[in-house]
């Protein structure tokens, strides 16, 4: 049996969320699963991703096959750094401890990284707040001025008298000539 570990969709249109999941690769994708290692959810900046670290570590490190999606998420969380450097104690080239060390060593490194990325899109979208704050701002001040510029010019304008014929309730007299 080829066991896969892969998502299982779920959520409403639109707005997916995923279980990862261990599954018989020939079950359907939200069909029968072995084992539920954890969630994924996509909607969130950055996507939020809970997954059960030692369950899914010893799924890879019997044989389980993750698919490209799975793989980019377990590459994410640690999980197959920590399994190459493992398999480096089997093969004898690392100790428990260098791992460990290593394994450490990465996770601040990418704790670091992580919490850059979110720093950055927090200013970033403090920044986007405030130019779209002095774009209204000078959008409204430019419009006040025209107004103001309108009604000045109005102001300035002597009132014209119209002199209007005088109207008579009588009909006009019609000019006739012989």
């Amino acid at each position: 049996m080829a066991v896969k570990i892969r998502l299982q969709r779920h959520g409403k249109k639109d707005a997916a969320f995923f279980h990862v999941v261990a599954a018989d690769g020939r079950a359907p994708r939200d069909g029968a699963f072995i084992e539920k290692l954890g969630t994924y959810n996509p909607n969130t900046n950055p996507a939020t991703i809970d997954l059960n670290f030692e369950n899914t570590l010893k799924w890879l490190q019997n044989g389980a096959v993750p698919t490209d999606t799975c793989k980019a998420i377990l590459s994410y969380k640690g999980i197959l750094m920590k399994k190459h450097l493992l398999d480096g104690v089997k093969k004898g080239a690392l100790t428990e401890a260098q791992v460990e060390e290593r394994f450490a060593k990465w996770l601040d490194q990418k704790a670091t990284k992580i919490s850059t990325k979110k720093d950055d899109l927090t200013a970033a979208g403090k920044k986007a707040v405030a130019d779209k704050f002095k774009a209204e701002t000078a959008s409204k001040d430019a419009r006040a001025a025209k107004i103001a510029a309108k009604t000045a010019v109005v102001e300035e304008t002597p009132a014209v008298e119209e002199t209007a014929a005088p109207e008579t309730d009588a009909p006009a007299a019609e000019n006739t000539e012989a």
